[in-house]
């Protein structure tokens, strides 16, 4: 995850959080909920420290993080969110799969998503502009930006006469 599209998750949790009062609790609680392994998802999990500890917020110091990791069974999703949600978590993040477990699970938590895929043709949010309910995040819409992205690179590239697509199987 690129540290733009990270400060762009952050800004738009902390304005969905509620304001905590003093009986709630003290050290905010974030639930990562991911539907594959932390082995798969390291980078992404260090990017994600990463951007708390420069939003000042540092793991074990003054924000826990509840890592829910479904190991590619999605069936235990749903269980994993209602675990976090038990837990009553400050916001809970989640990717692709695990969105549908977390907006199944809670209509009041605020949930931040990365998705590939379009989180408005899947209902996990109202619009792209304006989310509504507690789910917002940030959508890597590969497919629709292909023929943007090919449109570009003819401009920069006029005369190009092959063009080659590299993708990794990871």
């Amino acid at each position: 995850m690129r540290r733009r599209d990270f400060i762009l998750l952050l800004a738009s949790t902390a304005a969905m959080a509620p304001q905590r009062t003093h009986a709630q609790q003290a050290v905010p609680v974030v639930g990562f909920l991911n539907s594959a392994s932390p082995a798969g998802y390291a980078a992404m999990a260090s990017a994600f420290r990463q951007g708390l500890k420069e939003a000042g917020y540092v793991e074990g110091n003054n924000i826990v993080i509840d890592y829910r990791w479904a190991e590619n069974r999605y069936e235990t999703l749903p269980a994993l969110a209602a675990g976090l949600v038990e837990r009553h978590v400050t916001v809970i993040f989640a990717n692709s799969p695990a969105i549908k477990a977390a907006k199944a699970a809670t209509s009041t938590i605020p949930i931040t998503f990365i998705s590939g895929e379009d989180p408005v043709r899947l209902g996990f949010v109202a619009d792209l502009n304006r989310p509504g309910g507690n789910a917002t995040g940030v959508a890597i819409l590969a497919g629709e930006l292909g023929a943007k992205r090919l449109e570009f690179l003819r401009e920069l590239v006029p005369h190009a006469s092959t063009i080659a697509v590299l993708i990794s199987s990871d």
